[in-house]
C-alpha cells in the first residue's frame, strides 16, 4: 500500500498537467462546486489550504522551528531574495518585452508581494524543509505590510494602501492555526502517524490538486484571451524567483533541503492579493499577471516538486 501511494505520490506533476488541462476545457466541472448550497469556492480553497497545512503539521514537532529560529539568517536571506529580485525581474522582464504600463505594475505587484500558502505544500512534496517554508512565509507577510507599498511606489510611482487587517487574518487561519493543530496531534500519535507518511503527502497532494483545478477553471476566459508575451512574462518571473532562490541559498552554504525550500518561497508569490490590489489600484488589465501567475506558479511548482521528490537528499536535519 505504501509502495502504491509513494508511486502515485511521484505522478503529482502530471496529475497536476491532467487536472490544469481538464479544468481548461471543462471549466464548470469544478466552478460547478461553487453551487453546493453549503460552500462558497473561494470558501472550498480556504478550507484546501487549510486542511494541507493541518497535513504538513502532522509531520512538524517544535524542535522543527526551534531549529529554524537558531538559524534566522537563512530565513533573512530568503526574504530578502525576495523582496530585493522578484520586484525588479518583473520589472526588467516587463520592460524588456515592452509590455504596457498596466501590465507592468500588476507584474510588479506580484514581486512585491509576500510569499503564497501554496508554496509550503509544495515544499513538502518537494522534499524540502517545511518549517523553514512555513516561517518565511509568516516573516515575508510581516515585511510586506510595509515593503509591498513602498516597492510599488519605487517601481511604479503610485501608492497603494494594503489589506494588513486581513492578510493577517488569512495568515492565521489557513497557515498557523492547522498548523500548530497538526503539531499538537503529532505530539500525541507520533508514532501511528509515522507509518501514514505516504498517505499524509497524498492527502495534501489530493488538496492542492483540487486546488489548481478550481484555480484554472476561475481563469479559464482570461488564459483563452491571454496575449504570448504575458504568459512568457509570467513564466520567467517565476522561473528567476526559483533560480534566484536556489543559487542565492547555494551562495551562503544552505543545504540542499534550504536551497529547494528558499527556491520555493520565493519562486511562487502571494498573487492572488496581487490581482485583487492591482484591480483596486491599477484597473482589470492590471490584475491579470497575477492572475495568470495564479495558476500557472501552482502548476510549475508541481512539476518542480516531482523532480525534486525523485532527487534523494541526504537528511541533514
Amino acid at each position: 500500500m505504501n509502495k502504491a501511494l509513494k508511486q502515485f505520490n511521484q505522478m503529482f506533476p502530471i496529475w497536476a498537467l491532467l487536472l490544469a488541462t481538464l479544468a481548461y476545457f471543462q471549466p464548470q466541472l469544478f466552478i460547478g462546486l461553487g453551487d453546493l448550497p453549503f460552500i462558497t469556492l473561494g470558501e472550498l480553497i480556504f478550507y484546501l489550504l487549510a486542511l494541507i497545512m493541518f497535513f504538513m503539521g502532522l509531520t512538524l514537532k517544535p524542535t522543527d522551528f526551534i531549529r529554524v529560529f537558531t538559524q534566522p539568517h537563512k530565513v533573512l536571506i530568503g526574504t530578502g531574495i525576495q523582496f530585493i529580485v522578484m520586484p525588479l525581474a518583473a520589472f526588467i522582464i516587463s520592460k524588456a518585452l515592452l509590455l504596457s504600463p498596466e501590465i507592468t505594475a500588476g507584474m510588479v505587484l506580484v514581486g512585491a508581494t509576500a510569499g503564497g500558502t501554496s508554496s509550503n505544500v509544495i515544499t513538502y512534496l518537494a522534499g524540502g524543509k517545511v518549517a523553514l517554508s512555513i516561517t518565511m512565509t509568516l516573516v515575508s507577510t510581516l515585511v510586506a505590510i510595509v515593503a509591498t507599498p513602498l516597492l510599488v511606489e519605487l517601481y511604479v510611482g503610485q501608492t497603494l494602501d494594503v489589506p494588513v487587517v486581513n492578510m493577517m487574518q488569512d495568515i492565521a487561519k489557513i497557515v498557523v492555526i492547522p498548523v500548530v493543530l497538526g503539531v499538537v496531534v503529532n505530539l500525541l500519535l507520533g508514532r501511528r502517524l509515522r507509518k501514514a507518511g505516504n498517505a499524509l503527502a497524498t492527502g495534501s497532494m489530493l488538496c492542492i490538486l483540487l486546488v489548481i483545478a478550481i484555480v484554472v477553471s476561475l481563469n479559464a476566459g482570461r488564459i483563452a484571451t491571454l496575449g504570448p508575451l504575458l504568459a512568457l512574462a509570467v513564466m520567467l518571473h517565476n522561473l528567476v524567483g526559483f533560480a534566484a532562490g536556489y543559487f542565492g541559498a547555494k551562495l551562503v552554504k544552505c543545504d540542499e533541503r534550504e536551497c529547494r525550500t528558499i527556491a520555493i518561497e520565493v519562486g511562487m508569490q502571494n498573487s492572488g492579493l496581487a490581482a485583487g490590489l492591482a484591480a483596486k489600484y491599477f484597473g482589470a488589465a492590471s490584475a491579470l499577471p497575477g492572475a495568470i501567475f495564479s495558476v500557472w506558479h501552482n502548476i510549475s511548482g508541481a512539476l518542480l516538486a516531482g523532480h525534486w521528490s525523485r532527487v534523494k537528499v541526504k537528511d541533514d536535519s
